[in-house]
């Protein structure tokens, strides 16, 4: 049975413990606002490109651009993108299970942004391809050196596809891990889903068509040699932003149950404490009666 000082320093154990959780949740609730703004202010237009683009791709000529057309190799490319650090709850873990989980046919070799999705594809023994530390906040430039090589590897015609494995941010408490399929061009889902998806392929709601004549200045393989590689760059973008913002969510919850926790434990200690302090003086007590008592 332990003894009171025993409970008193597990009692300052813990407290501590607290006041440390109990900071990382209010960082990581200030990070987490400005990672959500960012996130939420670029979905209008990453989902209007992809809108539109999805579009197009139904209805352009076969060989107007490599990114309409799945690749002549059997290899598949996947970008997965973790966190950097732990502390975050299950978000990394049920990332990796939903892409082990998930059945791709052929060869796959991986790109990887984020110390722990590195860690994971090691500990897989799976095919690295390359590595991009993103520091946070993601910026836009740094991001886009990522796109140009999955550009530049898809165009080598060894790809059949591209995927991009990342943590959907749904709001606070729901992140969806999330495989979608970047090249070639095909809808993509982000904060959830949408009422868009299916456009050209009759599946969409009549609402979310869009118009499909367009006109092309100088001509449409022009267009797209300037167009598709934005498009590329701003949806990893986007997925990273998405991810960082799912990062700080979910470190913020566990931290926020952490805190909570410690301060239950904190209580149940006390009251273990209280009664062995109280045990401990009825205890002398009788010690003192019995003593009193013999001597009369």
């Amino acid at each position: 049975m332990p003894s009171t000082r025993d409970i008193r320093r597990r009692i300052k154990s813990v407290k501590n413990t607290a006041q440390i959780t109990k900071a990382m949740q209010l960082v990581a609730a200030a990070k987490m606002k400005k990672a959500q703004d960012q996130a939420a202010n670029g979905r209008a237009y990453a989902e209007l490109m992809n809108k539109v683009l999805v579009s197009l791709r139904e209805n352009a000529e076969e060989g107007v651009h490599p990114f309409f057309n799945e690749g002549t190799g059997n290899k598949t490319l996947v970008l997965l993108i973790a966190s950097d650090k732990g502390l975050c709850g299950a978000l990394n873990t049920n990332l990796f299970k939903a892409l082990i989980n998930k059945q791709i046919p052929g060869e796959v070799e991986y790109i990887t942004i984020g110390k722990k999705a590195v860690q994971a594809i090691n500990r897989l023994r799976r095919t690295l391809v390359a590595d991009f530390p993103i520091k946070d906040p993601a910026r836009f430039p740094d991001v886009r050196v990522v796109g140009k090589f999955i550009q530049d590897k898809f165009r080598t015609g060894e790809y059949k596809q591209v995927l991009v494995c990342f943590n959907n941010f749904i709001n606070t408490v729901t992140i969806s891990p999330t495989i979608e399929k970047l090249l070639p061009v095909n809808p993509v889902t982000l904060g959830g889903k949408r009422d868009w998806v299916g456009v050209g392929d009759g599946s969409a709601p009549a609402e979310a068509k869009v118009d499909r004549l367009y006109t092309f200045e100088p001509n449409a393989a022009a267009v797209f040699d300037s167009v598709l590689p934005q498009y590329v760059n701003d949806t990893v973008y986007q997925m990273v932003l998405e991810s960082r913002a799912s990062e700080h969510s979910s470190r913020m919850v566990a931290m926020k149950n952490a805190t909570d926790n410690a301060k239950q434990m904190i209580k149940d200690l006390s009251l273990e404490y209280n009664k062995l302090r109280q045990a401990a003086i009825t205890n002398e007590l009788l010690e003192i009666t019995t003593a009193k008592m013999a001597l009369e």
